[in-house]
């Protein structure tokens, strides 16, 4: 058993000492190991850890970065399901599945593949100068289950997917040479989930190997073993838990000495030496101190991520140092208050992304500081403070880069427990998770970073409710140094401190085009108020966003390790196959700038939301499985692919950010605009004698009409200012506009697109004849007519009328959602274009598109010439890479046509944009620049789009 010594009214108070004397050892593993592949699960029956092995591999790594491994192949066992199963029977993969040339598009492919057991070993050499310590080994990731031997003696057996794996082998080393087996299992041990991101080949794959330190460590064999730190903000002080490894098989006397120093080089503070006396028995002990931090100690936060280091210092009877031991904490306090987060008494809106385990080099994620913090200081520059790590839990790396840079973590304990596996119905996996967040919460629980965990992801089971709840109440009582939550995205119970639910969001799973921004016109009145005031804890929105963007096909050539992109691939050889491969880099800027809207509009809302916790994103970075869901407007490296800057992003998405409730985005003469200013702030403290601008430019960027608002306080929280307008009497000419609002003498700006339409607009077809007949229509450019055929509603299946337009980007992907609409990505088009030359328009959509796109069809121009180019292209899905169309023009028979599957006949006079849209249409056409080059046969149109 371990003895708990409370040793308050033992303490002694000194000066501070600079003993920087060290009594442990350390030798680095990494380097050329022996290897075997055991796939026969020969090895422990055949005492393989007695034998030399023969083959040769460097650690860290894994067998497919050694090249160890078999060739991917159609019976490959993969570890994740595979929803969309068409690339096994579908003709146009059939190139695909051939041995030479296999390709596949649900995720990232690995150079060489293994599922099972494999050896790794090596000979050490202990030396002479360790007689007399405790010799342990360290493996800091293992995937997944490790069984260590030492010279033909089994330490043990170890499989957390969350924490270093380290084996006391003290009893079993020899001064001098050693050998060290270590088999190395990757095959589904433990039910967690196939799909979960600790071990899925949907993300990092499921490798086989060892990663991060691998080492021996040699200390006394009295040592310090842990130090937990629980720090107390109101009393300014840390409870510190030191716990003391006795293995002399003797009694103990000694001393502790301890001191703590932060780490502000504006404000570096030493704080006083306490010194602890204390014995113990034959066994280990826990010596629990109450160490005071000073008058006024530095609090850690986003604004201000200042840690403190605790040494600890272990000394014999006889004053001599034994052993030393630090450890990085910060003082804070993250804990829920009625509906929102604190953080240190400081209301905390979380601004978060998910990070899935995607590092498509390796395979796995990293164990160096330095790059968690370029991918921590990538969120953070694209305005966000918070992580949620779903399905498991990085090393330690991460949380110490987070430590450094004020990002808040939401850890989940490696599991998402669904499709074939569940939580609470008596399983294997029930007993792994209170044991992983043991081993979570023991290894990383110092760091302020770590302010929130989760048992994982959506879990399912019939007794998950009763099982979820007393694993919270369970973590609670053993650590309250953060916030609890039953699993992302389910369920809501009464244990939770903060609910992680996705009913918060603009598009839902399955919803397609009945969700907010696809069902009614453009608008940024909503919020989710009426749903989180249900409930009198924090809610956050899970997983909100997954707005998708067309494949960067130049980001191939950047796989230069474990996985390769075949997934890209195929859809940039079957985009060249359907003539428009000059188009690749087009698509994705276009998609892009509509993905950055949706991400606007998912943030905006969350932000308008009072009495809201936050919200997470799926995700900044693009996720490559699960049938390739291009979500993010990063790569997976964490690179920007070109259309928003960390600048543009920041205005929606920051610690303070301008709002503006609008009732529409398109407006007419008559009408008189107006906004609602609000101002979203959670700073580190309230904003006093503000001034916001609010100003109306044109597209010139002249100033329309501006006006100040003043406010005392900007309070953190919700703060709604007050109503901005503008009468819109002189509208003679379609024209885009912008509103900006500002915050004099800050950074914090933010900006929305408007339009503006003549409130009575003839259209005059002059020469062209407009019908929705084909026959008129044939008859018309027989006679050397031009016409504008109306094709909406009269389109076929195969001519497209399958394709489900909506004005959103695609959500998630189509292969892996059953085809949920909308399967477009935005449209293409010219504004240079004559077409559009009284139609104020981008290259791209945007919200003056809602209307034209929300009632028209696809049209798809396979079976045409390449050279015929849409005027108004909707960005097909990635995974059929359709020439689609909503407008294009053509030589035919004797005249000119223009075809248009946009419904320009019906309630035109309610809709604004349309009626523009035609007119400007109508007006190119009887002008001398309607003149169409490409010549299509009238026969064939008819077959192909009717």
């Amino acid at each position: 058993m371990k003895y708990l010594i409370s040793l308050f009214a033992f303490i002694v108070l000194t000066g501070c000492t600079n003993s920087n004397e060290f009594s442990r050892d350390k030798i680095s593993l990494a380097g050329e190991w022996s290897f075997a592949i055991d796939s026969l699960d020969r090895g422990i029956e055949e005492e393989w850890y007695s034998v030399s092995l023969s083959d040769k591999v460097i650690l860290p790594g894994s067998m497919a970065e050694n090249g160890k491994g078999e060739e991917v192949s159609l019976t490959t066992k993969w570890t994740g399901d595979i929803i969309d199963r068409s690339y096994f029977t579908d003709k146009k993969y059939e190139k695909y599945r051939q041995p030479g040339n296999i390709k596949i598009p649900f995720w990232l492919k690995p150079v060489k593949y293994y599922k099972g057991t494999a050896w790794y070993q090596k000979e050490i050499d202990i030396p002479e100068e360790w007689s007399g310590k405790q010799v342990t080994l360290f493996l800091e990731q293992c995937h997944w289950e490790s069984t260590v031997f030492v010279n033909g003696k089994k330490a043990g057996t170890m499989n957390s997917l969350a924490t270093p794996h380290e084996y006391d082998i003290t009893h079993l080393i020899e001064r001098g040479k050693n050998r060290l087996s270590i088999l190395i299992d990757n095959r589904i041990v433990i039910p967690v989930g196939v799909n979960s991101h600790s071990i899925s080949d949907h993300t990092q794959s499921n490798w086989n190997g060892i990663a991060g330190e691998l080492s021996l460590n040699a200390k006394p064999e009295v040592s310090v073993s842990q130090i937990r730190i629980y720090p107390d903000i109101v009393e300014k002080k840390a409870k510190v838990i030191v716990s003391i490894d006795n293995n002399t098989g003797a009694p103990f006397e000694g001393k502790l000495e301890m001191f703590s120093e932060n780490s502000d080089p504006e404000h570096a503070v030493r704080l006083r030496k306490k010194v602890i006396p204390f014995s113990v028995s034959t066994e280990d002990a826990e010596i629990v101190v109450e160490y005071p931090m000073g008058r006024n100690p530095e609090l850690w936060s986003e604004f201000n991520p200042v840690l403190y280091k605790l040494s600890v210092t272990l000394k014999g009877s006889d004053g001599k140092t034994i052993d030393t031991s630090e450890e990085d904490f910060g003082m804070r306090e993250f804990k829920a208050v009625g509906s929102r987060f604190e953080i240190n008494g400081i209301p905390v809106f979380l601004r978060g992304t998910t990070e899935c385990c995607i590092f498509p080099l390796t395979g796995y994620p990293p164990s160096d500081i330095e790059s968690w913090e370029k991918v921590l200081k990538t969120v953070r520059d694209y305005g966000m403070n918070h992580v949620r790590f779903h399905s498991y839990c990085p090393p330690e790396a991460a949380f110490k880069a987070a430590d450094r840079l004020g990002i808040y973590f939401h850890i989940e304990c490696s599991s998402w427990a669904n499709q074939g596996s569940t939580i609470g119905d008596g399983g294997p996996l029930d007993r792994y998770i209170y044991d992983e967040g043991d081993r979570i919460i023991r290894e990383y629980g110092n760091h302020p970073s770590f302010c929130m965990l989760a048992y994982g992801n959506e879990p399912s089971g019939r007794n998950h409710r009763e099982y979820l709840g007393k694993l919270q109440t369970y973590w609670k009582a053993i650590d309250n140094r953060r916030a609890y939550t039953s699993g992302a995205g389910w369920p809501i119970i009464p244990e939770n401190d903060y609910h992680l639910v996705s009913d918060p969001r603009i598009q839902h799973w399955g919803e397609g085009l009945k969700s907010i921004i696809n069902s009614s016109p453009p608008q940024t009145m909503f919020d989710f108020r009426d749903f989180v005031s249900k409930y009198t804890v924090p809610v956050v929105s899970h997983e909100i966003g997954q707005w998708c963007v067309y494949p960067d096909f130049k980001e191939i050539e950047k796989y230069t390790g474990a996985l390769k992109p075949t997934n890209f691939e195929i859809f940039r050889e079957t985009l060249v196959e359907n003539g428009m491969g000059d188009q690749a880099d087009d698509f994705l800027m276009a998609s892009g700038k509509l993905q950055v809207l949706c991400y606007k509009a998912d943030i905006e809302a969350a932000l308008r939301t009072s009495g809201f916790g936050g919200f997470q994103i799926l995700q900044l970075h693009d996720f490559p499985g699960q049938g390739t869901a291009l979500v993010g407007i990063l790569n997976p490296f964490f690179e920007s692919k070109g259309y928003v800057t960390p600048e543009e992003f920041r205005m929606f998405c920051n610690e303070t950010v301008p709002l503006a409730r609008l009732k529409k985005m398109t407006w007419t003469g008559g009408e008189t605009f107006e906004a609602m200013i609000e101002v979203t702030h959670f700073g580190p403290a309230a904003i006093h004698d503000a001034r916001i601008l609010c100003q109306i430019k044109n597209n010139a960027g002249k100033i329309l009409q501006e006006e100040t608002m003043t406010m005392d306080e900007i309070k953190i929280g919700n703060n709604i200012l007050g109503v901005f307008a503008r009468d819109l009497d002189k509208v003679e000419h379609a024209e885009k506009l912008k509103l900006e609002v500002s915050i004099a003498g800050t950074s914090f700006r933010n900006e929305w697109d408007l339009w503006v339409y003549p409130a009575t607009l003839n259209i005059d077809a002059g020469k062209v004849i407009v019908t929705d007949n084909h026959e008129i229509a044939e008859k018309s450019l027989g006679e050397g007519k031009s016409v504008i055929l109306l094709t909406y509603g009269k389109v076929s299946d195969k001519g497209g009328a399958k394709v489900a337009i909506g004005f959103s980007s695609i959500f998630w992907n189509t292969a892996w959602t059953g085809n949920q609409p909308p399967h477009t990505l935005g449209i293409l088009c010219d504004p240079e274009h004559p077409l559009f030359n009284i139609f104020p328009t981008e290259s791209h959509s945007n919200w003056q598109w809602w209307d034209p796109v929300a009632h028209s069809q696809a049209m798809i121009l396979d079976g045409f010439p390449t050279e015929l180019k849409p005027l108004i292209q909707p960005i097909d899905t990635w995974f059929e890479n359709r020439k689609l169309a909503l407008a294009f023009e053509a030589k035919c028979s004797n005249g000119n046509l223009m075809v248009c599957s946009i419904n320009m006949s019906d309630s035109l006079d309610q809709r604004p944009v349309t009626k523009q849209l035609l007119s400007s249409m109508l007006k190119y056409m009887n002008s001398e620049s309607f003149d169409p080059q490409i010549n299509i046969d009238f026969k064939k149109l008819k077959e192909t789009i009717f």
